[in-house]
This record gives C-alpha cells, sequence and structure tokens, in this order.
C-alpha cells in the first residue's frame, strides 16, 4: 500500500517519520550524533520525510545527523522492478495465486499510473527526485549490487553522481553478486567493516 498511496502523492509515511523521530526524545539520546541505515525503495521513502521535518519541524532542527547508510537502494521506480520484490514476498504462496496477484498488480499499477499519476505530480514530488536535490550535506554510505534484480544499479549510481554534484561527500560499494538486500547475509565481515568504518568517520567529522 505504501507504494501505490506515495505514488499518488499521499504521505502516508509522514505521520511514522515523525513518530520515529520522536522516539529520539522518548528514550531521552536526541543529543547524540544520529545515523540513518536505510533500507530498498520503502526506507528511502520513509527517509525522504525524515528529511522534510528534520529541515521544516522546530523540534528536529537540532538534532546531529552526521551521515546515512543506503542498502539496496534507493530505486527510480520501475514496474518491473516492482514485480520482482512483489513476487520475493509472494514466493511462499500458491503458483497460481501468485500469477494472479502479480498480474493484478500490474494491471492497477499501470492504471495508476496513466490516470493519476500526472495529476499527482502537480503537487508531489517523487521520493527519488526528492533525494537527489535534498539539501542535507552529512556524507553518505550506499551499498549496492549490480546483480540487484530489484533496485537497478544504474539508479544508484546515477544517485551517488547527483549526491556528488551537491558537493555531498559521498562513497559508493558494488558488491556485484549479492541480491536485493543480501550484501550483510553475503558478505557480513566486509560489510560491517564498511558500515563501522563510515560510522566512526562520519562522527570524527
Amino acid at each position: 500500500m505504501v507504494f501505490f498511496s506515495e505514488s499518488l502523492g499521499i504521505p502516508s509515511l509522514r505521520v511514522m517519520a515523525q513518530k520515529l523521530l520522536e522516539l529520539l526524545f522518548d528514550y531521552e539520546i536526541e543529543r547524540e550524533p544520529l545515523l540513518f541505515h536505510v533500507f530498498s525503495n520503502a526506507g528511502v521513502m520513509l527517509y525522504r520525510y525524515v528529511l522534510e521535518l528534520l529541515q521544516t519541524h522546530q523540534r528536529f532542527r537540532h538534532l546531529h545527523v552526521v551521515g546515512t547508510v543506503f542498502d539496496s537502494g534507493p530505486g527510480d521506480s520501475n514496474l518491473v522492478g516492482a514485480l520482482r520484490a512483489l513476487a520475493t514476498i509472494l514466493e511462499r504462496r500458491p503458483a497460481v495465486l501468485r500469477l494472479l496477484l502479480l498480474v493484478a498488480f500490474a494491471l492497477v499499477v499501470v492504471l495508476l499510473h496513466f490516470l493519476l499519476a500526472p495529476f499527482a505530480a502537480l503537487f508531489h514530488t517523487h521520493f527519488y527526485d526528492r533525494l537527489q536535490d535534498s539539501g542535507s550535506h552529512w556524507p553518505e554510505l550506499y551499498l549496492y549490487s549490480r546483480a540487484d534484480a530489484v533496485v537497478s544499479a544504474s539508479d544508484v549510481e546515477r544517485m551517488v553522481e547527483a549526491r556528488v554534484a551537491h558537493q555531498v561527500l559521498v562513497r559508493s560499494v558494488d558488491f556485484v553478486s549479492s541480491a536485493h538486500v543480501s550484501h550483510l547475509r553475503d558478505y557480513p565481515t566486509y560489510y560491517t567493516s564498511l558500515c563501522v568504518d563510515f560510522m566512526h568517520n562520519c562522527v570524527q567529522c
């Protein structure tokens, strides 16, 4: 449902983003350095509203963000990637049911795209475009793979180029062979070292 609502300009994740930031105050850690670790496009959709709140909400403006790690994203939404993601979620379902759901999903997405998306674009910026032009300037680490069947490596690389053009300190690592959101599972030691080193560098900046 998140993918539908966000595509249509319905900010369904904004409330969740605010609750997430408010947890920092509930646990009394709002003065600590803050590093985000964002997974796939659903995580990026949520992160988009976190960024907006950090820039516009008086309570959150003083939060000390030191960096962001992106795992398997962001991807510039595409139907093939969405179908592959849904197929992965439904892989334990009976084959006939899985096929029917995939066909129904594809039809709905196409109809929504052609009928409603042009109107939504008038008042809602796509999360990928919003992130490309984000005013945040803390370091970013992109962990992706050219073997990812859900989010295209070229989408991530295009985002990296855009962020570098905005003078953001960016590092990107292509794991080459690991599947979507599987880099930690396939390369636990390397993945962990990348994240820990990035975190240390961000805190020391």
